[in-house]
């Protein structure tokens, strides 16, 4: 959890701000801290520290909205995951860059650890099985 230097307050509906206080214990083990400062007002004074920079406000309204329609929300969960996604593509290797041995055998010993580590998070394959028939065709062999 990352504390917010300056508080958000957030207005909402009277039952919106009540839900908000009284689930304050489990949205704070998910890294949300919030506090009830008025009848329809809550102060948002921490977010998971992941979720840095993300819109503070949308956050709580929607997760506020699904623990009131369906009592529970995976919110935070699901933006924490498109935060490390995004995190990962950034820092992905690049076509043309140049790797060492060693670089190159660390990431296919990361790949053989890695669920679904195949494809990228934008469903791109990460590596192509070639078989000998195709590498002869690549190279123009036997021509």
């Amino acid at each position: 959890m990352q504390e917010l230097l300056l508080p958000v307050s957030v207005r909402l509906s009277p039952r919106e701000a009540e839900v908000g206080e009284t689930r304050a214990g489990d949205l704070a083990v998910l890294g949300l801290m919030i506090d009830r400062i008025d009848i329809d007002t809550l102060a948002v004074r921490g977010i998971p520290a992941l979720l840095q920079g993300a819109d503070v406000e949308r956050l709580v309204r929607d997760v506020l909205a699904d623990l009131l329609v369906i009592g529970e929300s995976r919110r935070l969960g699901e933006e924490a995951e498109r935060t490390l996604a995004k995190m990962a593509c950034h820092a992905s290797v690049r076509a043309n860059r140049r790797m060492t041995v060693e670089e190159m055998n660390g990431l296919l010993r990361d790949m053989e650890r890695t669920e679904r580590s195949g494809q990228c998070n934008h469903g791109r394959p990460t590596w192509v099985e070639l078989g000998l028939d195709e590498l002869d065709r690549l190279f123009l062999r036997g021509r």
